[in-house]
């Protein structure tokens, strides 16, 4: 991936959004994805590397300025078992964007622990194609075209439920991401993945974000099995197994606003 990073770091954890974290409904702001990954990152480095994060619960309150944000981060509770943490992204004029909270659960040893076995995407039978996340209502670059994408073999680009492999861009310049922060891109893409018509009529925003993780990625290449359920209320869902190339990960669940586009 030689794509520039989605965010350039300041002093006093002030992040400027270079052109792939921009989102694809705003051309001045930032898909949701990228800030995911840094308040993960904000957390991890509150609680530090003998815990990993094992939950991130993101609401989404305002639309995320691209030409600055501040993130802030209190650890609320640390004992020898767990620790969670609060985070704040805040605009730089002071706005609050957006509110978090992450858990984090100390790492052990522990031999031959079974686990379930479940089918999971073929990665040596996925195919690299153009990305599904093309669609913006505007014109400057944003973050579906700097994302790379492969599908199972033969896999519909109809609408509904789908499987899609990512590889996404670094989130900070200069800096290597950890595995979990390499996931949350694709995270809050499952509503972007499963739309069920392409957005001319419905925009379908996520408000909030959750992501349950029981084991770090492995791997680059990282997948979403998605879908989305919308309802006539203007309310929907969005419900995506991430995997690595060896097996499930993680879950993400999104809230759906729907709203009528502008003709």
């Amino acid at each position: 991936m030689t794509a520039q990073a989605y965010f350039r770091q300041a002093e006093d954890d002030v992040f400027f959004g270079n052109d792939p974290a921009r989102g694809p409904w705003s051309p001045d702001h930032c898909h949701a994805g990228p800030v995911t990954g840094l308040v993960a990152r904000a957390a991890e480095l509150a609680v530090g590397p003998d815990k990993m994060l094992t939950r991130l619960t993101l609401d989404v309150l305002k639309p995320l300025p691209l030409d600055g944000l501040k993130v802030v981060t209190e650890v609320a509770r640390s004992t020898r078992t767990l620790a969670t943490t609060r985070v704040e992204v805040h605009a730089l004029d002071g706005t609050l964007c957006m509110t978090a909270s992450s858990m984090h659960l100390v790492r052990k040893d522990l031999e031959d622990v079974p686990t379930a076995q479940v089918a999971s995407p073929d990665w040596d039978e996925a195919e690299q194609d153009d990305s599904l996340l093309i669609g913006a209502l505007h014109d400057k670059p944003a973050f579906g075209a700097f994302v790379d994408m492969a599908y199972p073999k033969g896999a519909s680009r109809a609408p509904g439920p789908k499987t899609v492999w990512m590889r996404t861009p670094q989130l900070l310049e200069g800096e290597d991401q950890s595995p979990i922060q390499s996931l949350c891109a694709l995270a809050d893409c499952g509503n972007g993945i499963s739309w069920n018509e392409p957005p001319v009529r419905f925009g379908f925003m996520n408000t909030d974000l959750t992501l349950q993780i029981h084991r770090e990625p492995e791997s680059e290449w990282l997948a979403s099995e998605a879908l989305s359920h919308w309802h006539g209320t203007g309310i929907g869902m969005s419900h995506s197994i991430l995997h690595d190339t060896k097996g499930p990960v993680a879950v993400a669940l999104q809230t759906l606003v729907l709203h009528p586009l502008k003709r």
